[in-house]
């Protein structure tokens, strides 16, 4: 018995002698040279915002008290096709990392490489899953190499920025894995071998700052195990030398396509908060601070394109109130208690049935208490130290110096504010179309095969779109062809979405969900005499984002594909020999660039394709005066996706409205994803966030295009895009209200502004305003 033990604390002094200089840990808390410190994080991932936005994130992170930036690592991002690595734009991490180190703040950095974050694929690139032999997160070779070998290209990547802490940089934390103790759980041995071989290969990479696990009980030493969720105050550490660490404190929650947003009261968040750190908690990250957006086809499977998550900086960049003040008001009540909190453990007393006193006092003269309330109906009056303290439902009052309660977690005095919506531009554009061709047996770069092909291992995820073809032919002896009993044609698919075209034309659609992607189509199809041809556009709405063997998900037709009603009886159409074509032609052509857009034929005014399916819009509209967020308003629109400028703005599904329990919503008792919802029988995402990318010469050029998949949009009765599409500043307005849920309507703020437009050269001179063309 005396040896292992004696093997274990040699191994920890090991360890911690190396880093105690710079970045340790001991029971109480994080240690930066030597000091205890009580840190105050917040979640912001940089793929999710534009790098014109990252200075001003990261200063409102700061301002709002906290001391960490917190993001992950986006492998597939970083590494599209194997050795071939992209740090630029949205993806550019150094430059991240050391715009958090000039607003003088610390970074925590996930590396994963598994994030789950909502994100496709779950992080990791598409290309993996063809990698022979290989198993995900377990103790497989093949995925083991790859894993380790982008993990050491980002460590690396960081020590040659001198980086880490211990070299002068921002970076304090590293986290492996990814709450991965379910996963093993369910897997057993190979799950504990492949864990531990983790984080061996994370502390062997000599990063000299502390390593973490999140939701990973089991987490080896020195790894330390933190806690994810909306409450963690129950957490402990898996040894009692390590502290107690909260990496993700839910600030709100995802958004889906088809589902009502969710919103978590603030109280309800300041109160969890609170209590994790009356418990001895040491370190807390929201998650998240600022919630971004998916551009492009980044979001998971039936993930929204807005990453809102109802974080303190809501998705365009503006400080969301009262979340933001009455958190920043926290902050500055937690940090004033610091010296007690990282001196000693809480003394707990009661103080009524469902109330307690957590007391923090040490012998150098600090003492701190927190007073908690934890019945969710009623106040308390309660006396502590001869002192009569009045504490609201479910909430925590905090008094840095054991007398004067100088916060409590529900009693909100930040103004109540919400995003107002402000039309530019003077209306709607003026719209050009284009409707590409039904694919079809025999077309330029289509393949064939024998049966039905699984949809990714063709794409490779490189579209969302995947046409199934095949020819048909019907003997003038059938029975429908007399009776008119249409045949009925049954296609099974493993998602997301498809459409039914049947000689060309559009017979029907069949959407998955968020809870189930797969799909059936069923439905009574037009087919006349000789040859017809069956085109299935099967198209993705993400990949997913979590479980278990992702070298084995599917998305696509996988069948059966059946044809009921003929003379005899059903046609299985799955093993048959169909054709492929991967995307759509606008992709292949590019049309959403100014030379793709040029390849092509537009036509506008009355000859404007209405209601069309496959097809393609564009517009032009001058760059808005100023630096206030843009979105445009997508209300009546159905599915597609957006571009400007060249560059995509991300999915769009306002046709998928909303469904859930919208009603009135308290913040106290427990809170869960679904308490809080609003939007109920709306657009999923009405508004999509726009980017006005710059040149070397500083000036905009604004072209807009939009690809209509299944053409159910709105057209007024001039058969121009109706108010949807329109371009919108984006402002913070007060609500009269503070019940209201409304959140895009500002007062008074809802009429139309015709700016006049100057853009400065580099010598400061205005410049007239531009009209481009995309």
């Amino acid at each position: 018995m005396l040896k292992p033990n004696m093997f274990l604390c040699m191994f920890l002094f090991s360890w911690i002698s190396v880093v105690t200089g710079s970045v340790s840990y001991d029971s109480k808390a994080i240690l930066i040279n030597g000091k205890r410190r009580i840190l105050m994080s917040g979640s912001i991932h940089y793929p999710r915002s534009t790098p014109e936005m990252w200075p001003d994130l990261i200063q409102k992170a700061k301002v709002g008290g906290l001391d960490v930036i917190q993001t992950y690592v986006f492998w597939n991002g970083h590494e599209p096709s194997p050795g071939k690595y992209y740090f630029e734009g949205r993806y550019d991490l150094v430059q991240f990392i050391k715009l958090v180190q000039k607003a003088g703040l610390y970074v925590h950095l996930r590396i994963g490489p598994f994030v789950c974050a909502e994100w496709n694929f779950g992080g990791f690139p598409v290309w993996l899953k063809y990698v022979p032999g290989i198993v995900f997160r377990q103790d497989n070779e093949p995925f083991k190499t790859a894993m380790s070998g982008f993990t050491h290209k980002i460590v690396n990547m960081m020590k040659a920025e001198n980086l880490f802490e211990p070299q002068g940089g921002p970076i304090i934390l590293a986290q492996i894995e990814n709450e991965y103790e379910l996963m093993e759980y369910d897997i057993g041995k190979i799950g504990k071998d492949y864990a531990e071989w983790a984080a061996k290969m994370a502390v062997g990479l000599n990063t000299f700052v502390p390593w973490v696990m999140c939701k990973q009980a089991d987490a080896p030493d020195p790894i330390i195990n933190t806690c994810n969720g909306f409450y963690c105050e129950n957490f402990t550490p898996n040894k009692n030398y390590k502290p107690k660490m909260w990496t993700e404190a839910w600030s709100g929650w995802l958004l889906k396509f088809g589902g009502a947003f969710p919103y978590r009261p603030v109280e309800d968040l300041a109160f969890a908060v609170a209590r994790f750190i009356q418990n001895n908690g040491t370190f807390v990250n929201y998650y998240m601070y600022h919630g971004g957006t998916n551009f492009g086809r980044t979001s998971g499977r039936f993930v929204s394109t807005s990453y809102d998550y109802d974080a303190p900086i809501d998705e365009y960049g503006i400080v969301r109130e009262p979340k933001w003040s009455h958190l920043r008001e926290l902050h500055k009540a937690i940090k004033l208690c610091e010296p007690a909190l990282v001196s000693v453990n809480p003394t707990v007393t009661s103080l009524g049935k469902n109330q307690e006193a957590h007391v923090f006092e040490s012998g150098f003269g600090n003492c701190a208490a927190f007073l908690a309330n934890y019945d969710k109906d009623y106040s308390a009056a309660v006396t502590f130290r001869n002192m009569q303290y009045d504490l609201l439902p479910w909430s925590v009052s905090i008094l840095p110096d054991c007398k004067n309660a100088i916060f409590n977690t529900a009693k909100v005095s930040a103004p109540k504010f919400h995003t107002g919506m402000v039309p530019v531009n003077g209306g709607t554009f003026s719209w050009q179309s284009f409707t590409e061709a039904t694919a079809s047996v025999g077309d330029q770069k289509s393949f064939t095969a024998d049966g039905l092909k699984e949809q990714l291992s063709s794409t490779w995820d490189n579209s969302d779109y995947l046409w199934y073809m095949t020819d048909l032919n019907i003997e003038a002896n059938e029975g429908f062809l007399k009776n008119g009993q249409l045949p009925i044609l049954t296609v099974e698919s493993a998602g997301h979405a498809l459409a039914v075209f049947i000689n060309g034309q559009l017979s029907g659609t069949a959407y998955g969900n968020y809870e189930n992607p797969n799909l059936r189509f069923t439905g009574k199809v037009n087919l006349r005499v000789g040859t017809n041809k069956i085109s299935l556009l099967s198209s993705a709405a993400g990949l997913p984002n979590i479980g278990t063997h992702f070298e084995q998900w599917n998305i696509g037709i996988l069948g059966p594909v059946t044809l009921k009603g003929v003379n005899s009886g059903i046609w299985d159409m799955s093993k048959w020999r169909w054709s492929y074509k991967i995307g759509v032609e606008g992709e292949a052509l590019s049309l959403y660039t100014a030379k793709g857009s040029s390849s092509v034929k537009w036509i506008y005014g009355s000859a404007l394709a209405i209601k069309k399916p496959l097809t393609w819009y564009k517009a032009t509209f001058d760059s808005p005066q100023g630096n206030d967020p843009l979105a445009l308003d997508m209300n009546t629109m159905g599915k597609g996706e957006i571009w400007i400028n060249g560059n995509s703005v991300g999915r769009h599904w306002a046709a998928n409205k909303a469904f859930g329990t919208c009603r009135q919503c308290t913040y106290a008792g427990f809170f869960y994803e679904n308490k809080c919802l609003y939007g109920c029988g709306q657009p999923s995402q009405r508004w999509n966030q726009d980017i006005l990318v710059r040149n070397t010469d500083g000036l905009q050029f604004p072209g807009l295009s939009y690809w209509s998949e299944s053409g159910l949009h709105c057209f007024d009765t001039r058969g121009v895009l109706s108010v949807a599409l329109q371009l919108y500043y984006i402002t913070a307005s007060l609500l009269i209200t503070p019940s209201s849920l409304q959140f895009f309507v500002g007062k008074a703020q809802r009429v139309i502004i015709k700016p006049r437009l100057y853009l400065r050269s580099k010598s400061g001179a205005k410049r007239k305003p531009e009209r481009n063309r995309v």
